[in-house]
C-alpha cells in the first residue's frame, strides 16, 4: 500500500488528538513533532517538511482550533488542506490540442517504467477519443524498441520505429510526418534514459524537444526512489522545463516521499500515477483524494469512478434483474465474478473506503478472499454447461459432485459449500423480491411504525 508507514503514523497521531475534548498548545506541538518525524521517515524533502510543519502549526495554534468544541476535527481539516496544497490542490489535465497533432515526450531515467507508462498513457488517451501513435526513440537500451512494439500489439496501438541505427531526432521528425499522413492526432515519444543523469543524455533530449516541439514533457519517476526521485525531477526540470510528472510503482511498499516533495520542489504537477503492472493500472492524480487516503478518510469518488469505468452497466443491470427473478445460475455467477475481478485486488478497493485504518489493513489477509474466488471459479468451470444452467441437478447427484470436485482439484465438501451458498443467495433474492412487491403495493406505509 502506498504511504503505508506515513498514513499509519499520521492516523495514530490524529486519533490521539480526536480523543481529547480540549487541546492545549503543548498538545499541538507534540502532535506536530510526531507529524514531522512521520514525514521525514517517509523520505519527504527536509525543506518541504519544515515549511509544511510551520504552516500547519501556525494554523493549529490559532483560536479556530484551541477554542473549538471539536479541536481534533479542526486539526484534521487543516492537515488535510495542507497535504492537498503540498501535492498540487487539484488534478492537472493533459494539454490536448483541439486541432492538429498533440505531441507528448516521455523522459526519465532507465528503470523508472517509462516505456510501459508510454503504453498505459496511450491506452488511457483512447478514452478521450484520441488516435495515438507510439514512437520508439530509445535506440540505446537493448530490446527497448521491441518492448514498445510488444506493448503496442497488446493494446492494439501502432508503433513507429526506424530501428536502433537512426538518430532519435530524425526518428521524432519522421514520426510526426507519419502521424500526419495516417490520421494520428496524438504522438507519444518514448525517449532514451540512462542509469544516471549526464550531459549527453540531456543534450539529446533537448534536441528531440526542439524538433518535436512537444505540448507536454512528462517526467516518469520511480516513486520508490524516494529523495533521489526528487533530485532527478529537479535536474530534468531545470534542463527541459517539464510540464508534469508521472509517478510509477505507487502501489508498492513505498514511503511516499516523492509524491509529497516533487510538486513543492519543482512547482510542476503530478499528472498520473502507476498503481500496478497491468496496462490499465494508471490513475489521474488527485491531490485532494490522495490526502484523504493518507488520513484514512477514504476515496469514495475514485471508487465510484473505478466501478463506472470497469463495470459493464448493461450486463450488471441484466444480472441484477436475473438474480431478483431467481433465474440466475452458475453462468451468471461466473459473469458476476468476472465483473468483480475487473475492479482489481480487494485490498486496493478497501483503501478507498472511509474509516479504514492503514495499520488495520496491514494485518488483514485479503488473499484468503481472493483464494475463495479462484476456488469457486475452478469448481464452476468443472461443471458441464447443463449443470451450470441448472444447478439443482447437481444437488441430488453424488456422482456429479464427485466428478466436479475431481475436475476442479478441490473436495466434494467444497462443492457442497458452493451449492449451499447458491441456495442461500436464491432464498435471499426471493425475500428481496417480496420486499419490492410489498413496497409497490404500499403495505409498509400501513404499518404503525412507518
Amino acid at each position: 500500500m502506498a504511504f503505508e508507514g506515513l498514513a499509519s503514523r499520521l492516523q495514530d497521531t490524529i486519533k490521539k488528538l480526536k480523543g481529547k475534548g480540549k487541546l492545549t498548545e503543548s498538545d499541538i506541538k507534540e502532535a506536530m513533532r510526531e507529524v514531522k518525524l512521520a514525514l521525514l521517515e517517509a523520505d519527504v524533502n527536509f525543506k518541504v517538511v519544515k515549511k509544511f510543519i510551520s504552516t500547519v502549526s501556525e494554523k493549529c495554534l490559532g483560536n479556530e482550533v484551541l477554542g473549538s468544541l471539536t479541536p481534533g476535527q479542526q486539526v484534521i481539516k487543516i492537515v488535510n488542506e495542507e497535504l492537498t496544497n503540498l501535492m498540487g490542490v487539484s488534478e492537472s489535465k493533459l494539454n490536448y490540442k483541439n486541432n492538429g497533432i498533440t505531441v507528448i515526450m516521455m523522459v526519465g531515467l532507465q528503470g523508472a517504467g517509462k516505456t510501459t507508462m508510454t503504453g498505459k498513457l496511450a491506452l488511457l488517451s483512447r478514452k478521450s477519443n484520441k488516435r495515438p501513435l507510439l514512437v520508439a526513440a530509445d535506440i540505446y537500451r537493448p530490446a527497448a524498441i521491441k518492448q514498445l512494439q510488444v506493448i503496442g500489439k497488446q493494446i492494439d496501438i501502432p508503433v513507429f520505429s526506424m530501428g536502433d541505427k537512426v538518430n532519435p531526432v530524425d526518428i521524432a521528425k519522421a514520426a510526426l510526418e507519419h502521424a500526419a499522413k495516417n490520421d494520428n492526432n496524438l504522438v507519444i515519444i518514448d525517449t532514451a534514459g540512462r542509469l544516471h543523469i549526464d550531459e549527453e543524455l540531456m543534450e539529446e533530449l533537448q534536441n528531440v524537444k526542439s524538433v518535436a516541439n512537444p505540448d507536454e514533457i512528462l517526467l516518469v519517476v520511480d516513486s520508490m526512489a524516494g529523495q533521489d526521485a526528487v533530485n532527478v525531477a529537479e535536474t530534468f526540470n531545470d534542463k527541459l522545463d517539464v510540464s508534469g510528472v508521472i509517478l510509477t510503482k505507487l502501489d508498492g511498499d513505498t514511503r511516499g516521499g516523492a509524491a509529497l516533495s516533487i510538486r513543492e520542489v519543482t512547482q510542476k504537477p503530478i499528472k498520473f500515477v502507476g498503481m500496478g503492472e497491468k496496462m490499465n493500472d494508471i490513475e489521474v492524480f488527485h491531490p485532494d483524494r490522495m490526502a484523504q487516503r493518507i488520513l484514512g478518510m477514504g476515496d469514495v469518488l475514485s471508487l465510484i469512478e473505478k466501478v463506472q469505468a470497469d463495470i459493464d452497466e448493461k450486463e450488471a443491470k441484466e444480472l441484477g434483474e436475473r438474480m431478483l427473478s431467481q433465474e440466475f445460475n452458475f453462468e451468471d455467477y461466473l459473469s458476476a465474478m468476472k465483473q468483480m475481478k475487473k475492479l482489481g485486488p480487494l485490498n486496493k478497493l478497501i483503501e478507498m473506503v472511509p474509516g479504514m485504518n492503514s495499520k488495520e489493513l496491514k494485518g488483514a489477509d485479503f488473499s484468503q478472499g481472493e483464494k475463495e474466488l479462484k476456488k469457486t471459479e475452478a469448481i464452476i468451470h468443472s461443471m458441464t454447461k447443463k449443470e451450470r444452467l441448472s444447478p439443482s441437478i447437481i444437488s441430488s447427484s453424488p456422482s456429479r459432485k464427485k466428478r466436479i470436485a475431481a475436475g476442479s482439484g478441490y473436495t466434494v465438501q467444497d462443492v457442497n459449500k458452493l451449492l449451499k451458498l447458491y441456495d442461500n443467495m436464491k432464498k435471499m433474492m426471493k425475500q428481496m423480491k417480496g420486499f419490492q412487491k410489498s413496497a409497490k403495493k404500499g403495505l409498509f406505509g400501513k404499518l404503525p411504525f412507518m
